[in-house]
């Protein structure tokens, strides 16, 4: 591969964590933000650039992802069944969870950040 080498990012958003690169779409949990609106995630947990990586404790200090919001939506459902056997009992019920599609534009590191 030629060229400078990817960096990516760890990033915290819902509980969850992502790996994410620049140009990259991710579903996070949905986030209250118009479709278009740029969106910073603060919470990085990890940097790398090729063989240099920066973790953070818990964060890297500094670090800031940027993104663009370009669609909400719910996804899959998914169906959830309880059965208790011979006690005349069932149980069944539904789940869609919300999300919110990312695009990744820029990952910004501690010093680059000014």
């Amino acid at each position: 591969m030629s060229g400078s080498p990817a960096t990516y990012a760890v990033i915290k958003s819902g509980g969850k964590q992502y790996r994410v690169e620049p140009g990259a779409q991710v579903r996070v949990e949905a986030l209250a933000s118009e479709v278009g609106a740029a969106v910073s995630f603060e919470q990085v947990l990890l940097v790398g650039a090729g063989e240099a990586v920066e973790i953070g404790a818990p964060f890297v200090a500094g670090a800031q992802v940027k993104a663009t919001v370009l669609a909400h939506g719910r996804g899959d459902k998914v169906r959830i069944f309880k059965l208790r056997r011979r006690k005349h009992y069932q149980k069944s019920q539904g789940h869609r969870q919300s999300y919110t599609e990312v695009r990744i534009d820029d990952i910004l590191q501690g010093q680059e950040r000014g």
